[in-house]
């Protein structure tokens, strides 16, 4: 008899996006006349830079000839793309580090990192949060039983992240193993200052405890003394994971890159009290599991990080940047209570009238012909809230904004 992971029944109703887009694929289904406008899923629509492009058809022609072609690679990444990842992302931050690992999504990165830690360990997330986090807890065994009265999983620690408390998540009140953070936030957009931070790292390293810190967006951050990086804040190279993707930055939600660094300055332990290099598990787990992020793709994500790369990939940052502004400011003025979008393509919004997420999903849909993501699919605190993203053209945003404030005006 074959048996299964059980945990998977534990997971509540479908991925959250595929919800979303099975109910957006009917209303287009019923409704084929009638424009829909998608500011739900975090997808890019900016084309992907010239310089990038180019070298993607350098790497490409590479290998189309036997002296310049390439098989496997280290399971790693190429050494010339985690050296531009090390010169350009951490060395202006001051940060000395050369523990990356090139993977093909922050998303499974976040996911599969879960397979170094035992499954006793105990899981703080905020709430709302990236589903991702939870679901893949669940699949692992971490979550305990789902209890539909509170909508909770009994072995969680949740960390409310509300209105209430200015979106800072409260510290664990009970120990805790291993904490995800995501700076900027998806989905409220809104971040920690380095004072703030620093209080999580220091309880991570009073309790021996891990963080792992999802810095997705932090190309995003405009302010001054939001950091960028986590190993800002000293200490943190001690008890910090990072993952970073290309998706957001560079467009490369299709073509797939990211990385993540696991110092080795950050240990786990055996039952016994050894102390274990994580660094040492995660590339056991990647040499074991993973046969690397193509040479082409890898080549592509190295020009980013040339003058011409970088310079056309900020226009599309700040593209969508205008985008977080236009619907900022466009539902500010219309009376919607609104968070985030100034250190992020998310914003974050009250629905009216106490309505619930969902309702307001539908509504949107059916009368305006928008598409969001409910605030509730991110947890409990999102209920009664909603998120747009930033992502679109500037010509849908616009009218997306225009049919929102009509509609509720």
């Amino acid at each position: 008899m074959i048996y299964i992971n059980e945990n998977f029944l534990k997971l509540q109703n479908s991925y959250l996006f595929t919800t979303v887009a099975k109910k957006v694929s009917e209303f287009q289904k019923n409704n084929p006349n009638k424009e829909v406008i998608k500011l739900g899923i975090g997808d890019v629509t900016r084309p992907i830079v010239p310089a990038v492009i180019e070298a993607m058809h350098k790497a490409t022609d590479e290998l189309s000839k036997a002296e310049t072609f390439r098989g496997y690679g280290p399971e790693q990444g190429y050494d010339f793309l985690k050296q531009a990842i090390i010169d350009n992302d951490f060395k202006d931050l001051g940060i000395e580090l050369d523990e990356i690992f090139v993977s093909d999504g922050a998303k499974s990165d976040c996911g599969n990192i879960v397979d170094i830690f035992c499954k006793n360990n105990t899981v703080a997330i905020t709430d709302p949060v990236y589903p991702v986090y939870i679901d893949t807890n669940v699949m692992s065994g971490r979550s305990g039983d789902y209890n539909e009265n509170n909508g909770m999983y009994e072995n969680i620690v949740y960390m409310p992240t509300k209105k209430e408390n200015d979106f800072v998540p409260e510290l664990p009140k009970q120990k805790v193993d291993i904490i995800y953070l995501c700076l900027p936030n998806n989905p409220t957009g809104t971040v920690l200052n380095k004072k703030e931070l620093k209080k999580f790292v220091d309880y991570a390293k009073e309790n021996k405890a891990i963080i792992l810190f999802d810095a997705a967006y932090e190309a995003f951050i405009t302010e001054k003394d939001i950091p960028h990086s986590i190993y800002e804040i000293e200490g943190a190279k001690d008890v910090a994971i990072e993952f970073r993707s290309f998706s957001k930055t560079a467009g490369f939600t299709g073509v797939r890159c990211a990385y993540t660094v696991v110092p080795k300055t950050v240990f786990g332990y055996t039952k016994t009290g050894e102390k274990v290099l994580l660094n040492k598990l995660w590339n056991r787990r990647m040499t074991t599991k993973f046969n690397g992020v193509s040479y082409v793709v890898q080549r592509a994500a190295e020009a980013t990080y040339t003058p011409d790369g970088r310079k056309q990939i900020m226009e599309n940052i700040k593209y969508y940047q205008e985008n977080a502004k236009i619907i900022k400011d466009g539902l500010n003025e219309a009376g919607f209570e609104v968070f985030g979008g100034v250190n992020s393509p998310y914003i974050w919004l009250k629905t009216p009238n106490n309505m619930k997420s969902w309702d307001f999903f539908d509504k949107l849909l059916n009368e305006a012909g928008v598409v969001g993501t409910p605030g509730v699919g991110f947890g409990n605190c999102g209920e009664g809230y909603f998120r747009l993203t930033a992502f679109s053209t500037k010509e849908n945003t616009i009218k997306a904004v225009s049919r929102i404030v009509k509609l509720f005006k």
